[in-house]
């Protein structure tokens, strides 16, 4: 394999855990979760979006930092497979979805300084599905706090996923088209993601669909 720093992303309820999990088991990888359930604003911000959206944002920008910034620092990226469930830019995605313009404006600057002192992904596989699927994903994972999500909600962030890549790629993007896929209990399914990272790619974004 050519990467040593790969990204998992998707919307809510992708499975881009899922995935990140058995492939860094497979390839001996640092993993590297997201720790959403350490944000204390995300519940209340699915209550109330306009009160807690700018907390909620900027808590995961710095939170996302801080961990990626400790555990990057002390690997080597040119010789050591790290794999990720999700990448630092997510946090301009999802903060241009929640916040209002002047909140949003303001976490650009913060994000702009933070970003730069992060290295950017190898490769990103973004797993791509629709808002009708997630929706049960997420009902069966049975988050309390996200059963109230709407499926407008998730087609404006994925959209938001697919705008910010075109504009903003610097390195492979692999959107796969995950909506027939079963790769968490179909050995064939997950194999034909996990070989996808056998193949080299132009930078740029690369639909796929196996």
């Amino acid at each position: 394999m050519t990467y040593n720093y790969i990204s998992i992303e998707g919307c809510i309820g992708a499975g881009k855990t899922s995935l990140a999990e058995m492939l860094a088991a497979d390839f001996n990888a640092e993993l590297i979760l997201e720790r959403f359930a350490d944000n204390p604003f995300l519940a209340k911000f699915y209550k109330d979006p306009t009160h807690y959206a700018f907390p909620l944002e900027m808590t995961f920008l710095t939170d996302r930092y801080q961990q990626l910034k400790n555990l990057l620092s002390k690997r080597d990226l040119f010789t050591d497979l790290v794999i990720a469930d999700y990448f630092i830019d997510k946090c301009a995605i999802f903060a241009k979805n929640n916040l209002q313009q002047d909140e949003y404006n303001l976490f650009l600057k913060v994000y702009d300084i933070i970003a730069d002192f992060l290295p950017k992904p190898d490769i990103l596989i973004y797993l791509y599905n629709t808002p009708e699927n997630l929706l049960k994903n997420i009902a069966k994972r049975g988050r309390e706090y996200e059963q109230e999500i709407q499926a407008e909600y998730l087609e404006s962030i994925q959209e938001n996923y697919l705008t910010f890549f075109k504009q903003r790629a610097q390195f492979p993007i692999l959107i796969v088209e995950s909506g027939v896929l079963d790769f968490v209990n179909c050995v064939d399914d997950y194999d034909k993601i996990k070989n996808l990272l056998q193949q080299e790619y132009e930078k740029g974004v690369h639909r796929i669909i196996l």
